[in-house]
């Protein structure tokens, strides 16, 4: 593939508060640790104090991937990267994300070769050190609604079921119709049996959607050495109950999030995660719910489950597996069980981890280097062939439609269609009226002003109508930008936040994976085109 690359601001889909931080703005930098380069990470391991349980982790891990098939008869489980995990030069670079089915929208899968690619470049700059790549998955995440639907070739592929609890523990008997949508939809050309057989085993051979994603992650992932944990472990919150407990009761976490959230508002930053006086969920099957503090007892909101103080702290020793961190404290819970380096996340993400720093400065765990995942936009070479016939830029696609036509035509057109310089002369005109009503009676000048405000909108329109007027006569040109805009937008919107990547592995394979790996930069911070 050909790549090209933009920078973000350019693109128009971030926000000023990711741009402001890829930029260094002096505002941000006492909301995180260290910057997202290589000094930042040099001095990271300079501070690096490592709270995981190294031999816990891979005792976990190995017995989470004891169940995992081996693909097409091969076993390419990452067990070297696993058993590298107790040895204390070795460290985890982590992204996360929900239990998307069939791996959801594109940028799922660019999350996994970020945290890929990012090892490969630090075991280059740092030799002496271990870098191992982690797909942290969300199974306690309760919002079925945002994962039980994906987008493949235009087509909605959605998976029926009324579902309740912890998504990771969902059993995918009932997945069937939407497994057999999916593989319609990849057909029997190229690599689609491939993938369907993939897709087959990831959802009919596994009791759980957990299982099924971790056989789907080691499949595409696993021969590059990518480790997927599940932290939905009695033995890993066992490890985290003493915070668990402190903060429950304290309310630490509300305390310090809130704190952090009024200073991000006061330099107009959009704020992702509002804290909760007690941010951990109770959760057993089917059932995940809110933990609140009413007249001296933690209530289990929609239960009858009460506890008083010792009662509570009895429960989290006994059962640790039982309280489940919400979207404030998850990230605190990840860096304390994992020797974890640097969390790769998207835009949205990087913004609410601005929020927590305070909430980890307090529990004396190290932050960890925020990475902007890569993010991409893959073009068909027909498509790019029509780019190029129209003498567009890669930067150019991101603007609306009607921009791109307007300012195609402004360049092609072979009329003038600029009324600047007439302007230009109606302005000096109507400063010399300005002047004189004002000599005769300075209330008259706000009138003039009106006047000449009044004018400059009616040469604006008659600009935009000459405007409109010559695109008609390019009408059959200018059809092509709706057509590639259509096909590299669908819905209007960035392509990997819509599109799955089951057609593009049916045209390339497994190589598709490669090219993205061999083209992102995770360090370069810039939004990639590619051209296959």
């Amino acid at each position: 593939m050909d790549a090209t690359c933009i920078n973000y601001k350019d693109t128009g889909y971030f926000s000023k508060t990711v741009t402001d931080y890829l930029d260094d703005q002096p505002d941000l930098r006492s909301f995180y640790a260290y910057r997202p380069d290589l000094k930042g990470f040099a001095d990271l391991f300079n501070d690096k104090k490592v709270t995981a349980d190294r031999k816990l982790l891979v005792e976990v891990l190995t017995e989470q991937y004891q169940s995992t098939t081996p693909v097409n008869g091969q076993a390419i489980i990452p067990t070297e990267n696993i058993a590298a995990l107790i040895n204390e030069d070795t460290y985890t670079i982590t992204t996360g994300h929900q239990l998307n089915i069939f791996a959801g929208p594109l940028f799922f899968i660019y999350k996994i070769v970020t945290a890929i690619k990012l090892c490969k470049q630090l075991k280059e700059a740092f030799p002496d050190k271990n870098f191992v790549p982690v797909y942290w998955m969300a199974t306690e995440d309760h919002d079925f609604a945002e994962i039980n639907y994906t987008n493949v070739g235009g087509k909605k592929v959605q998976w029926g079921l009324d579902a309740a609890g912890a998504t990771g523990r969902l059993n995918t008997k009932t997945i069937r119709d939407a497994l057999n949508q999916y593989k319609g939809v990849l057909g029997m050309e190229g690599h689609g049996p491939e993938l369907a057989q993939i897709m087959e085993t990831a959802y009919s051979a596994f009791d759980n959607l957990a299982d099924s994603t971790r056989y789907l992650a080691n499949a595409l992932f696993g021969q590059y050495g990518l480790v997927v944990i599940d932290a939905d472990d009695s033995r890993l919150k066992k490890h985290f109950a003493g915070i668990i407990t402190q903060d429950i009761i304290e309310q630490n976490s509300y305390k310090q999030i809130m704190a952090t959230t009024q200073l991000l508002q006061t330099l107009n930053v959009h704020i992702q995660v509002n804290p909760r006086e007690i941010n951990f969920f109770y959760l057993t099957e089917g059932l995940r719910e809110r933990i609140v503090f009413e007249n001296d007892r933690y209530h289990i909101l929609n239960t009858d489950i009460s506890f008083s103080e010792a009662e509570l702290k009895q429960e989290i020793n006994d059962h640790p597996e039982r309280f489940s961190p919400n979207v404030a404290m998850r990230p605190l819970y990840q860096e304390y069980i994992l020797p974890n380096l640097a969390y790769i996340g998207g835009g949205g993400e990087l913004v609410y981890w601005l929020e927590l720093k305070a909430n980890f400065d307090h529990y004396q765990i190290n932050f960890p280097v925020l990475i902007l995942r890569n993010s991409g936009l893959v073009m068909r070479q027909e498509t790019a062939n029509k780019i190029q016939k129209m003498e567009l830029k890669a930067c150019d696609l991101f603007k609306s439609a009607d921009n791109i036509k307007s300012e195609w035509v402004k360049k092609h057109t072979k009329h003038d269609l600029s009324l600047n310089d007439e302007w230009r002369e109606l302005n000096h005109i109507f400063e010399k009226i300005k002047l004189r009503a004002c000599k005769i009676d300075e209330t008259l000048s706000p009138s003039a002003a009106a006047v000449q405000a009044r004018l400059k909108h009616a040469i604006d329109n008659l600009e935009r109508k000459l405007i409109r007027a010559e695109k008609r006569n390019y009408s059959t040109r200018l059809e092509q930008i709706d057509s590639i805009k259509a096909d590299l937008f669908p819905g209007g919107g960035l392509q990997e936040r819509n599109e799955n990547f089951g057609l593009f592995y049916v045209k390339y394979g497994q190589s598709f994976i490669d090219e993205l790996i061999e083209n992102f930069q995770p360090l370069d911070f810039k939004f990639t085109v590619l051209t296959a």
